[in-house]
């Protein structure tokens, strides 16, 4: 499942069926304002949809990129493509050569609007197009596989947005698309945006100095209240055949890779509950006045990439990735359809890593007041650390070594030069946001798209965190037996 909302949460209206077919091709070619495409007739580069700089300045060399879906998260990606090259030093500048959704004007309005040269209503015509070198998919679950294979076996680089997959079995055929790729020069990578926030690449750093001794505990909760109020519509994010699961999934998945990037072990096996609280809400458009908002609010049927052709673009709406959540309106309210929920609406396992230490976590879209709350916290032998994505540029470290008189938390301000990815931005104290982690990915995968190397996370994280949310299932379905992650 990706981050994407309803397209109409862009302001782009709701998604249709016109177009959406295989064959639509190009909506309009380049949209106005957004500045020319490369094309075809740019210098001859290694791979396809980059290429060499002319004139002045001309050893740069840039990579055009193709993005499918367009709402939240794709609004986060086109802000960290559009601002990377101004902030740091690159080997190859992205352009934003196309943008792909299945409703013809919304997608152009939204090309404009978030800086992409072309628009498209077909996802294979973008991965077809000669100027395009780099995927990014920001779609719902669902159609991650699809595309994510097509552009690889077509000579494309890949960035798909979290979880990899709806399956493991998916996650595993797109694990060995990315391999088979690596082997021409390609690179893949998952979404997990939060690994490129200053502060937790910094908790990544003091663990791998081995500050904090011998990990034993791990905690980690990632909280949202979107769907608090049951009134709040049923969109895709509620459909196990569009989003695989629930808050597991969404959030879940976050966590789960954040543990793993973080101790630099893989969880080894789970014990686990999930529940859904909601059991029926009502279809999009169901609601008279007064229908509940919040992320999720705009209805998600007929959203996504289907297996008839259709592009995906980014419909159904939800609480994204780490997108925040919003408030609840009530007002007056008539019944309308009804429709079943399909996922969970919150996990709490228990976890076992190899070295022995213990882990809890807890993903939920229930928490009343919490808008993104994700927050951990590491103990170990010789020291603890803490983090809060709602303070995200501090970090609270503990050295245990320390003389007890003088020993405790202490607050890190993670804004200095030799922080990671900080020497780029502003002078120390000048905090960042979530948007910059959008940034950090973009130049993260470029370096990896210019040196050949793979890049973290790779699509074998990305299965290692679906195996986990498939235990984590398993274990809920068995009424939490201690259930193995499989290798």
């Amino acid at each position: 499942m990706s981050e994407t909302e309803h397209e109409a949460a862009s302001g782009a209206g709701p998604v249709s069926g016109a177009g959406a077919g295989p064959g639509a091709g190009p909506v309009s070619g380049p949209v106005s304002g957004a500045g020319p495409a490369p094309g075809p007739g740019t210098a001859a580069a290694p791979g396809p949809g980059t290429a060499a700089a002319s004139g002045p300045g001309a050893a740069r060399r840039h990579v055009g990129v193709g993005m499918v879906g367009y709402a939240f998260m794709g609004a986060a990606h086109s802000q960290g493509w559009r601002t990377v090259g101004h902030v740091f030093d690159l080997p190859e500048d992205p352009r934003l050569a196309a943008v792909c959704g299945r409703d013809g004007a919304a997608v152009r309005a939204d090309a404009e609007r978030l800086g992409w040269a072309a628009a498209e209503t077909d996802w294979r015509a973008l991965v077809a197009r000669d100027d395009v070198g780099l995927v990014d998919i920001c779609t719902p679950g669902d159609s991650h596989a699809e595309i994510a294979i097509a552009a690889l076996e077509a000579g494309k680089h890949v960035l798909c947005e979290k979880p990899l997959a709806n399956t493991v079995e998916e996650a595993e055929a797109m694990a060995a698309a990315a391999e088979r790729a690596r082997a021409r020069g390609q690179v893949a990578m998952v979404g997990f945006n939060y690994r490129r926030v200053p502060a937790l690449a910094l908790a990544r750093r003091l663990v791998a100095e081995g500050r904090l001794g011998a990990l034993r505990h791990a905690r980690f909760t990632y909280l949202q209240d979107w769907l608090v109020d049951p009134g709040a519509p049923l969109t895709w994010r509620l459909r196990k055949d569009r989003a695989g699961s629930g808050a597991l999934g969404d959030l879940g998945a976050h966590i789960v890779d954040l543990a793993q990037y973080l101790t630099g072990e893989a969880v080894a096996g789970v014990s686990a509950l999930t529940e859904t609280f909601v059991r029926e809400r009502p279809l999009a458009g169901g609601w008279g006045a007064g229908a509940p908002g919040g992320l999720g609010a705009a209805g998600g049927a007929g959203a996504g990439a289907g297996g008839a052709g259709a592009g995906a673009g980014g419909a159904g709406a939800g609480a994204g990735g780490g997108g925040a959540g919003t408030g609840t309106s009530s007002g007056s309210r008539t019944r309308g359809a009804v429709g079943q929920v399909t996922v969970d609406d919150a996990a709490v396992f228990t976890a076992r890593f190899p070295s022995g230490a213990l882990a809890t976590f807890e993903a939920t879209r229930f928490a009343a007041g919490r808008k993104n709350a994700l927050r951990l916290e590491l103990n170990g032998s010789d020291g603890s650390l803490a983090f809060d994505l709602e303070r995200l540029n501090e970090l609270s470290f503990h050295d245990h070594t320390a003389p007890a008189a003088s020993a405790g938390f202490r607050r890190i301000l993670v804004t200095e030069p030799d922080h990671p990815y900080v020497d780029a931005w502003w002078p120390p104290g000048h905090g960042l946001g979530y948007e910059h982690s959008f940034v950090h990915q973009a130049r993260d995968l470029l370096h990896a798209v210019a040196t050949g190397t793979t890049p973290e996370p790779s699509f074998a994280d990305g299965l290692a965190v679906q195996r986990v949310l498939a235990a984590v299932e398993e274990s809920a379905a068995k009424n939490s037996v201690y259930t193995p992650v499989v290798a």
